[in-house]
């Protein structure tokens, strides 16, 4: 390396450094947003526990015999997990398909995954497969569905050997059109109540900790295989030429993100049904909060999605009394108008 470029180096890192330094900071305050939003979840109820009772039940544990530690435990606490995991899970497959599709309008579902998962799980609920597997029957077929369709999708978009990125976009928006088709088809030739159509439209309820772990699982895997790319993911959100010309192989790096996000969008699916706006909301706020490098932005989009989350659900149980509505609804009543916002201010910049 010659002198001039020693020094540009090191001037980087020096940058890089300072930047890191400056965002630590706004790290830890969403950390400590998202703290507070998880215990006022669990808090607010109609026995209401401030967010100092919540933590006391939760360091002394499961007791006999305590009516605010049962509905702590057995109601309240599975439904706050299983928000901060499908949240930070979408957040990350948001943010991680926005950088592959070069897109800020990119979201989780946008290779058709949704659809995908929607109709294993409609099938499941249909058929009465559900309750199997100790209730994780819905789980299992729509991550069948969600990891079928990515198959269709990428067979429709290889060509010559070579996914091109806009030929998967393209591919995806159709093999979502058709899918939904086949939703809508299902349900009108079985008549299937509001208890399908609740799934379908986002809902955290009912959550046992059996879907827990499972979304567990799949939290502890998929972010930090995302996250270990984020480096590679910087080059190719300026283009895939470029990623290439810098000794990215490209190929892997999109095989990784596409099967690694699609498994956990499937998972959430089939966990709580379609919550949108989630991952196409977060990254946006995330990135303008810690900047676009995906080595900072999606950390703190995985801590950011949770908190949307668990702020919908929120709204969702209480806003009208005695009804509970799908928090898919809150999410896009609340994530259309702010992202709109969001996008007029970056075109005003």
């Amino acid at each position: 390396m010659t002198p001039r470029l020693e020094r540009i180096d090191i001037l980087h890192r020096v940058a890089t450094a300072a930047a890191s330094a400056r965002r630590t900071p706004a790290l830890f305050l969403l950390a400590g947003v998202l703290l507070l939003a998880f215990l006022i979840h669990v808090g607010w109820g109609g026995n209401w526990l401030s967010p100092l009772d919540v933590l006391r039940e939760l360091v002394h544990g499961i007791t006999t015999g305590d009516r605010s530690n049962t509905v702590v435990w057995e109601l309240r606490l599975p439904r706050a997990i299983a928000c901060v995991l499908v949240g930070g899970m979408l957040a990350a497959v948001g943010s991680s398909f926005q950088s592959l599709f070069r897109n800020p309008l990119a979201d989780p579902f946008i290779v058709g995954v949704s659809s995908g998962a929607a109709v294993g799980g409609v099938c499941a609920l249909v058929l009465g497969i559900s309750a199997a597997f100790g209730g994780l029957g819905t789980m299992a077929l729509a991550f069948v569905g969600g990891i079928g369709s990515l198959l269709l999708v990428l067979t429709l978009a290889h060509r010559r050997g070579i996914i091109d990125v806009t030929t998967l976009l393209l591919s995806g928006v159709v093999v979502g059109s058709f899918l939904s088709g086949v939703i809508s088809l299902a349900l009108y030739a079985t008549g299937e109540n509001s208890r399908v159509m609740q799934w379908l439209m986002g809902s955290m309820t009912p959550m046992f900790w059996s879907r827990v772990v499972i979304l567990a699982v799949a939290a502890a895997i998929g972010p930090p295989i995302l996250m270990l790319q984020s480096r590679k993911m910087n080059a190719f959100a300026i283009g895939e030429s470029t990623a290439r010309h810098l000794g990215i192989n490209t190929s892997q790096l999109k095989a990784t993100i596409l099967i690694t996000g699609t498994a956990m969008a499937a998972v959430c699916v089939g966990a709580v049904g379609i919550i949108g706006f989630l991952g196409l909301v977060a990254p946006h706020i995330a990135r303008r909060i810690l900047g676009v490098d995906w080595r900072v932005s999606m950390p703190g989009a995985l801590l950011i999605g949770p908190t949307l989350l668990l702020t919908a659900d929120v709204i969702a149980q209480r806003l009208i009394p005695g009804m509970e509505l799908p928090v898919g609804v809150i999410t896009a009543l609340l994530g259309a108008p702010f992202l709109l916002i969001l996008l007029r201010k970056d075109a005003k910049a």
